[in-house]
């Protein structure tokens, strides 16, 4: 766990749709992951993202499939289970809480900063609360836990 592998702001007026995300995975995400961690690609990913609809696309799980990733499944109806929405982002907000931004790229400067901030044991307990939800989950019947 070393961190963000990359930081893509959303252009304004973008729609993310299934073709975007794919081209995000295709051309950013795998490029950033193979300068960032050496090695990475070629041992294996385990990937995680959520059932929403542009993640489980077809043209998006062709591209999945095709970079033979481990995907992760993702429960129904469980939001609270994407590590990111339950500690990354509250820990970024965190940082940003009580400022304001007078541009786009001052908003973009200073989600970097706070996402550069993040120490290791943020993402090491972001992680092991996420593996406590899932296990809590299946132990649910794969129902929504809070």
């Amino acid at each position: 766990m070393n961190g963000v592998i990359l930081r893509w702001p959303v252009p304004l007026g973008t729609t993310i749709n299934a073709q975007h995300y794919k081209k995000v995975l295709q051309d950013k995400f795998r490029p950033a992951t193979r300068k960032k961690r050496l090695g990475l690609l070629e041992s294996g990913i385990l990937f995680h993202h959520d059932n929403a609809p542009v993640h489980s696309a077809r043209a998006v799980t062709d591209v999945l499939a095709g970079f033979k990733w481990e995907l992760l499944e993702h429960p129904r109806y469980s939001p609270d289970l994407a590590p990111c929405d339950f500690h990354l982002f509250p820990k970024m907000k965190e940082h940003l809480r009580g400022q304001r931004f007078e541009t786009e790229e001052d908003i973009i400067q200073a989600t970097k900063v706070a996402i550069n901030n993040l120490d290791k044991c943020s993402y090491v307990t972001a992680f092991k609360d996420w593996l406590q939800g899932i296990e809590k989950c299946a132990n649910n019947g794969g129902y929504y836990v809070e």
